[in-house]
């Protein structure tokens, strides 16, 4: 069994792991010196990256820190889907002047990835996307490591316990950045997180963190008081000082041009919710399911975009409660979510 309680931490705030840039060494650490508990965002990483990232975290901080993983799905599109959707981006590519990517599946280097975290252990390993076998995560607890599974469905959350899983976060709808769903082929279940939270208490027996659209000091309050052991937030981090956001979404955060977030597939094909800008506008329609084989056909246009400075076609993840995200440092934001403390 894992070592570290997550109902430990000095302040109930988590730092999610936002994969693609925004999660560095820094912020995590920084989130771990504040007394909460940082995540590394291992998605898209290679495994060396990932074990170099887990070093310069270590390098700055000694507290407790949580590694994410992408736990592999197989893919929900077909090769058909893919390719005429291709053909429906033509136009973005000739736009931003470059060659769409070619579409292809793997599993995010899973086996090397778990061998670099239970090589280098880190206090916590959590998944999105599905769960390792009872044999992976059996290997993870003899080193020492606590396990957490993200859930969005109490069926997933008694399918995470049941197969050893020492500690959940329960996503509600209004997250930023993708959903943790197991199914990749399944609408995002659309259940308030106030109202999965409390199923999700009364199915299991491990410690519950809350995630989902929390973003103030009120958020974080309410899920408290209502079981969570913990708050995680995502979109509150994207302004800090620590941060790896890029310019471009830094200011469309900033930018009164974005009105609301919506969940979309057209950038990765899985469904993930961000600001809505021209892409979103003008492919979500024809977007098919097609995970990760969407996401590498879309990438070079992203790039493209953001190495333009234009946000408008490359995805900009953000919580239903973007507004409210705040500059600062990481201790300062942590701050302002537990006044009082």
């Amino acid at each position: 069994m894992g070592t570290f309680d997550i109902r430990g931490l000095r302040q109930p705030v988590i730092v999610a792991p936002m994969a693609g840039g925004p999660t560095t060494p820094e912020l995590a650490a920084a989130g771990s010196n504040a007394g909460g508990l940082g995540f590394l965002a291992a998605g898209y990483l290679t495994a060396e990256a990932l074990a170099d990232r887990i070093a310069g975290a270590r390098a700055l901080t000694t507290e407790p820190l949580g590694v994410n993983l992408f736990a592999p799905q197989p893919s929900a599109g077909t090769a058909e889907q893919i390719r005429t959707y291709a053909e429906a981006l033509a136009g973005e590519a000739q736009r931003y002047g470059v060659a769409l990517g070619a579409p292809r599946y793997d599993d995010d280097a899973w086996a090397d990835k778990l061998d670099v975290v239970h090589d280098l252990r880190p206090e916590v390993v959590s998944f999105t996307f599905g769960l390792p076998s009872q044999a992976e995560i059996a290997r993870l607890h003899g080193a020492g490591i606590t396990t957490v599974g993200t859930v969005t469905t109490v069926d997933e959350a008694r399918l995470a316990v049941s197969r050893g899983i020492e500690g959940l976060a329960v996503q509600g709808p209004a997250a930023g950045g993708h959903r943790g769903t197991f199914d990749p082929a399944a609408e995002p279940a659309s259940q308030p997180l106030e109202q999965l939270l409390a199923e999700v208490l009364a199915a299991v027996d491990v410690p519950v963190a809350a995630a989902g659209g929390l973003i103030n000091a009120d958020d974080v309050a309410g899920v408290l008081a209502a079981g969570a052991v913990a708050a995680q937030l995502g979109t509150a981090f994207l302004l800090a000082d620590e941060a790896g956001s890029s310019a471009v979404h830094r200011a469309a955060l900033q930018s009164p041009d974005f009105t609301e977030t919506v969940v979309t597939r057209s950038f990765s094909g899985r469904y993930a919710r961000g600001l809505r800008n021209r892409f979103i506008s003008e492919h979500d329609a024809q977007a098919p399911l097609g995970y990760p084989e969407i996401h590498y056909l879309t990438s070079p246009v992203r790039k493209a975009s953001v190495a333009a400075g234009d946000p408008q076609a490359t995805n900009v993840w953000a919580g239903a409660g973007w507004r409210q995200a705040r500059t600062g440092s990481v201790a300062e934001i942590i701050g302002s979510l537990l006044p009082g403390r």
